[in-house]
């Protein structure tokens, strides 16, 4: 267990550990419990436009029933948080940001939301839990539900007599869902889902595998890949902006650094030697100059390689070497494309 954004969280359970369940989620199924996730609610007249206005993506891209993944911006362009937008109508919208960063969501849009609109933190009303894996359709299907429905699409169904929303989404790069039930419900819900895995040989998984998985995707953490220190552009995540909005909080600072092309930006790496990156480590082109920083490293469970989420300077691109200082001694890396596994997301 390990402290995470004030959170008691398992890094793996007892029985399998991270290799293991990181195995289960690529080849049949497992089950996280991310209820420290935030939760929160804004509704009321001029939510959607009030929203638009903070948040990155265009949330007129989606229809109702539709998530989307979106970040909030400070002025300078640095990212508060990435969270996933649950749009139930136009004036009813359900916020799923990171754990440690709940709090100054809900104060950033409270502090920018007009009288009309009500925002409501629901960190401790619900729980959050992640079925992934190639089986986790299967699981669903189990309990009379109607797993079928589009990437990113969401419903309100019921798994043991308990009411969740059921979106198909997730962070691992595998088909799956996140589930939300009540507060109240999340054990029994968490039960039911543990035992119909069963038959499929499904694993509860853990942060350690969480991290493989999403790193393998090259999958952004908050803290690491993107920080009040770290823009989308320079996380390569601009594709969760909504260029052709008018304007949206940090739109100067985002269209400029767009425009000039010249700030580090997110790459992958994989070790060409036995060097495991982690982050915080120096990147060094072949002449012994820094060029960049490992935000996120591990060894892939899959390739059985190290592999690493980096920012590097602009002038570096796919299929060049560089060197990890990996605790004084220099590791052979190569710049890979984003993800290291093919997605199965849809």
């Amino acid at each position: 267990m390990a402290d995470f954004g004030g959170w008691l969280m398992p890094i793996e359970y007892p029985g399998a550990g991270v290799l293991a369940e990181h195995t289960a989620v690529r080849e049949r199924v497992g089950l996280f419990d991310v209820s420290h996730l935030g939760k929160a609610s804004v509704t009321g007249e001029g939510a959607l436009d009030f929203l638009n206005e903070m948040f990155t993506n265009d949330l007129y891209r989606i229809v109702d029933s539709k998530a989307q993944y979106t970040l909030l911006c400070n002025p300078d362009g640095g990212v508060v948080d990435d969270l996933i937008v649950y749009r139930n109508s136009d004036s009813d919208f359900f916020l799923i940001p990171n754990a440690s960063n709940t709090s100054e969501v809900v104060r950033v849009l409270k502090e920018n939301a007009p009288p009309a609109i009500q925002i409501e933190n629901l960190h401790e009303s619900f729980a959050v839990l992640a079925l992934q894996g190639p089986h986790a359709v299967d699981v669903i299907k189990s309990f009379g539900v109607n797993p079928t429905m589009d990437y990113m699409a969401f419903s309100y169904v019921s798994i043991s007599g308990c009411d969740v929303i059921l979106c198909r989404t997730g962070y691992t790069g595998e088909q799956g869902y996140e589930i939300v039930p009540r507060w109240e419900d999340a054990e029994k819900v968490w039960d039911s889902l543990v035992l119909a895995m069963k038959p499929f040989t499904g694993l509860v998984c853990g942060l350690g595998a969480r991290d493989t998985l999403r790193t393998e995707m090259g999958y952004p953490l908050h803290g690491h890949e993107l920080s009040l220190e770290i823009s989308p552009v320079q996380a390569s995540a601009g594709w969760a902006i909504g260029w052709k909005k008018n304007s949206f909080r940090g739109s100067d600072v985002l269209k400029a650094q767009r425009e000039e092309g010249r700030v580090r930006s997110l790459r992958a790496l994989k070790s060409n030697d036995r060097g495991i990156p982690r982050a915080g480590m120096a990147i060094k082109d072949e002449s012994g100059n820094e060029i960049g920083i490992v935000t996120s490293g591990t060894f892939s469970p899959s390739l059985k390689v190290g592999i690493a989420l980096a920012l590097i300077e602009p002038n570096f691109e796919i299929g060049d070497d560089v060197i990890i200082d990996v605790r004084g001694r220099e590791s052979s890396a190569t710049i890979t494309s984003i993800p290291f596994m093919p997605s199965h997301v849809r």
